[in-house]
């Protein structure tokens, strides 16, 4: 091995070792996580919770799209050009135009947001039902888009030179300041629904200020702060607008389309005051209850769970290494990179994925607390069960869309993500009223559409970069599948035997077993991403 051979191996490592760095991170977050969600979850599954829901889903579309998505995807490939080209200080001008420009318009996004809110609530409108109360939460949380837009933005920037530690572990903050409000602030209005969602939602806004200030200041310590400014425009601006705007477009598509799912839902719910509604001249009843949001967002917290802590956190730790390659045109380890985060994020997709699914009920009974009921439970693990039929291609499309972004071809992704968030919509309109399946339509639309976008972009990503080697994805995928059937085996013969026990005391007996069945499985077939995982590669 020549010395730039061993340059690029350590190269490579480097990122694929931050991956699982993050990943530990990412891991801990989602802990706190669910803590903050289960104190929240645990005020009830009841109508005040429903509308919090919805209304903490507007800026945290903007998360969805800038924290883990479109902003990163675009700054990264620009800044890392600029930065290997033309050197730190021009990278450094080319961050403090970026975030001054992102910050004046995301004011502007704040001013108009919050007048069309509050005119909002004052209108005599009818749907969705209680929407003064959604906008009521809207008009408290709305700033914290502010905050965590400039937030991804600096972490892109950090994530550029190989720092992962802060931008990974940031949600943590927010975490415990909703851990405190939900869990120790928010009793002390016992009774008063209102008042409690109130102080989580001023404890969003509070931890996304606090959020921003520490990121600034490691930016600073690091050396890549520069004031805020306008002007001059540095060139670099214009190509990350380019890249920066169908980005937006298509994982908007994708993001809202889960956004107007709950919003229909929030409309769709029966209630004491109205369980039907009229359709020419027929009264079709509602398909769903009061609290679906808070239900399907607790499945939601834990099939996103596993993506978080391996797709995500590999996709953001890989993705500055295929820029790179894709910048000095090494198609070579671009598709050898490619193929290693494919095979590493599809094997995690479908283990976790078979793990939640076989362990729905006792996991889903974590939230079973306070105002949660056991039933509100059991709805919620079947909608998990159909959220993580599609968990393969939750992770391996974190992977796909950033291998055209390092190409800086963005405009894929867009066209496969619009037509199928129409899909997704049609699919779900479609399913919600089928007896039998009713809330489980949120999991099934987004498990189908999600799939065919993978497939999709997996066929062109392969017509265009050439061979990614499949033969070997289709051998780790064979591997996976015998490890997830032995898993899955021991999991149910334990639930057999341990029906009658305390939930958990089977998760703390069933999740050690089947993790272990999996990976002894996976070290039997003599898998090479055990190692790779390892850093033994």
């Amino acid at each position: 091995m020549n010395q730039q051979d061993i340059s690029e191996h350590k190269e490579r490592e480097h990122f694929f070792t931050s991956a699982k760095v993050v990943a530990g991170i990412t891991f801990i977050s989602r802990l706190f996580g669910f803590v903050r969600d289960m104190g929240i979850t645990s005020l009830g599954a009841l109508g005040y919770n429903d509308a919090f829901g919805i209304a903490f889903k507007i800026p945290n579309l903007f998360r969805r799209l800038f924290g883990e998505g479109a902003l990163a995807s675009a700054f990264v490939p620009v800044f890392t050009d600029v930065y290997e080209k033309q050197g730190i200080e021009k990278a450094r001008l080319l961050l403090a135009n970026a975030f001054a420009i992102l910050a004046v318009f995301l004011a502007f996004l704040l001013v108009i947001g919050e007048v069309c809110f509050y005119v909002y609530s004052l209108l005599p409108v009818h749907y969705p039902k209680d929407h003064e109360i959604v906008m009521f939460f809207a008009i408290i949380m709305y700033p914290y888009m502010f905050t965590v837009c400039l937030l991804a933005l600096c972490s892109a920037a950090l994530n550029s030179k190989g720092h992962f530690i802060y931008p990974a572990a940031a949600p943590i903050i927010f975490n415990i300041f909703g851990i405190v409000a939900a869990w120790w602030l928010a009793p002390m209005l016992e009774g008063n629904l209102k008042g409690q969602l109130t102080i989580v939602a001023f404890s969003v806004v509070i931890a996304g200020v606090v959020q921003l200030a520490a990121i600034l200041w490691l930016l600073k310590k690091s050396g890549l702060f520069l004031m805020p400014r306008l002007k001059p425009r540095e060139p670099g601006i214009a190509e990350i607008l380019k890249l920066l705007t169908p980005m937006l477009i298509g994982l908007g598509f994708l993001q809202f389309s889960e956004f107007f799912q709950d919003f229909i839902a929030y409309g769709l719910r029966a209630t004491a005051e109205s369980t039907s509604f009229p359709f020419f001249g027929h009264q079709i009843l509602y398909p769903l209850n009061e609290g679906v949001i808070v239900r399907v967002q607790a499945a939601r917290n834990f099939y996103q769970f596993p993506m978080g802590i391996f797709a995500i956190s590999l996709g953001v730790a890989v993705f500055p290494l295929m820029s790179r390659y894709a910048l000095r045109g090494d198609m070579v380890n671009l598709r050898s990179s490619i193929n290693r985060a494919i095979r590493l994020s599809l094997m995690e997709g479908i283990a976790s994925g078979v793990g939640l699914f076989v362990l729905a009920e006792p996991i889903m009974m974590i939230y079973a607390r306070r105002k949660f009921t056991p039933a509100d439970s059991m709805q919620a693990a079947f909608v998990l069960k159909t959220y993580v039929l599609g968990m393969w291609a939750y992770c391996s499309y974190q992977i796909l869309a950033r291998a055209f972004y390092a190409c800086k071809d963005t405009k894929t992704p867009l066209k496969v993500s619009c037509i199928l968030s129409v899909v997704n919509l049609v699919l779900f309109l479609t399913l919600v009223f089928i007896p039998g399946i009713g809330i489980a339509a949120f999991g099934l639309s987004t498990s189908i559409t999600f799939s065919i976008n993978a497939m999709v972009l997996i066929l062109i990503l392969r017509k265009r970069l050439g061979l990614l080697g499949g033969r070997k994805i289709a051998a780790s995928l064979t591997r996976t599948l015998i490890g997830c059937a032995v898993m899955a085996g021991v999991v149910y013969l334990l639930r057999f035997y341990m029906r009658d026990m305390n939930y958990l005391l089977v998760l703390l007996v069933c999740v050690p077993a089947g993790a272990i069945s999996f990976i002894g499985s996976a070290v039997l077939l003599k898998a090479p991403e055990i190692k790779e995982l390892m850093g033994k590669a």
